[in-house]
């Protein structure tokens, strides 16, 4: 028996919002002095790092669950599978429902059990929870799916990653232009034909890197004193993923039993195109090889960071001939990888 990703689907949100669309606002440092730069300076620097030009914001009217909906339409609709049938719904998520003009996160009911309701699933063995790991949290739903299916107790999953960050950003803080929005999932079954999880590897880093991404005040003194935002340590976050991911794919991929030779093309969440170069070229260091082309297929440069949703998303798009230059076929070898808020690293090596 294989565990496979027998349907994908996604949402992008369709509110574009360029880079110049910043060009007005006041960005400041984390003491609320304002930079010496002009914003334009600013603007330029922050694309050559992150490769962002554009970022989606969801419509007002939609928030974390609902793209969360649409994507797991689209996956089970893909997979054609009847949604009474699956056993786990397992969504992956950070700050849940922030409803547009609000800053306090609704979680109850889960995010899961929100999208198993709107699916109209009568079938109570159906079982909905959410999943909170950071950015690397699409992944580990996909690792927990798949020990479900092995140990017997479980058939189909289908497994989410949706997050609505342009919701709780500090408009004040430069790293605001980083984030995005957008939902990605996945069906998750025992299969005969249609993929294989190969080998997977999970770690949390929290002696001392758990706050390298945190909640924290607006860097405009007083704003809303009890209103907390997405806060990161930038430099130290690239640090430590340039110097753990790589051999945390390394050691996936050895467990696999699959040759860096084989492997087709990576699929990594969209964090910061510095970053996610520096990580794969160190990955096929350690192979003492050079990186292929198109090993890596991009999505940031014009979704942004859709923090749990981009590997998903990204998945889906190329599955669905939508990122050019890219394709998968079946029998190809991928590696997902990830690394975010916890701190958390994960990877999975899959047989198309």
């Amino acid at each position: 028996m294989h565990i496979g990703i027998t349907g994908t689907g996604s949402h992008i949100p369709t509110v574009v919002i360029e880079n110049e669309d910043f060009e007005q606002h006041e960005f400041l440092n984390s003491d609320g002095s304002p930079f010496k730069q002009e914003n334009k300076v600013i603007i330029e620097k922050f694309k050559a790092i992150t490769g962002i030009n554009e970022r989606r914001y969801v419509t007002d009217d939609l928030n974390t669950s609902d793209i969360a909906f649409i994507a797991a339409e689209k996956a089970i609709a893909d997979a054609g599978i009847d949604k009474e049938t699956l056993d786990y719904i397992i969504l992956a998520h950070n700050f849940g429902d922030v409803a547009y003009g609000q800053s306090q996160g609704n979680t109850l009911p889960s995010l899961a059990t929100r999208v198993k309701h709107h699916l109209r699933i009568k079938n109570p063995k159906c079982v909905a929870y959410d999943m909170l790991f950071g950015c690397p949290g699409w992944i580990e739903g996909v690792i927990q799916a798949n020990a479900f299916i092995k140990s017997g107790i479980a058939k189909k999953c289908l497994v989410i990653g949706a997050e609505t960050l342009s919701r709780i950003v500090d408009r004040y803080d430069r790293d605001a232009m980083i984030y995005s929005d957008g939902a990605g999932a996945t069906i998750i079954e025992a299969t005969d034909d249609m993929g294989q999880i190969l080998s997977h590897t999970s770690a949390t880093y929290a002696h001392d890197e758990a706050y390298f991404l945190f909640y924290g005040k607006s860097y405009k003194n007083p704003l809303e004193e009890e209103t907390k935002y997405i806060k990161m340590y930038g430099r130290k976050i690239y640090e430590f993923a340039i110097t753990n991911v790589p051999g945390s794919m390394k050691e996936c991929l050895d467990e696999s039993g699959v040759s860096i030779n084989d492997v087709k093309k990576i699929f990594i969440h969209q964090a910061n195109e510095k970053m996610d170069d520096a990580i794969v070229q160190r990955f096929y260091d350690l192979y003492d090889m050079k990186v292929p082309e198109g090993i890596m297929p991009m999505s940031i440069g014009t979704l942004g960071n859709s923090s749990v949703a981009t590997i998903p998303t990204l998945l889906d798009m190329v599955r669905n001939g939508k990122l050019e230059n890219h394709q998968i076929q079946k029998g190809d070898v991928v590696i997902f990888a990830s690394v975010g808020a916890g701190m958390n690293v994960n990877a999975i090596v899959y047989r198309v």
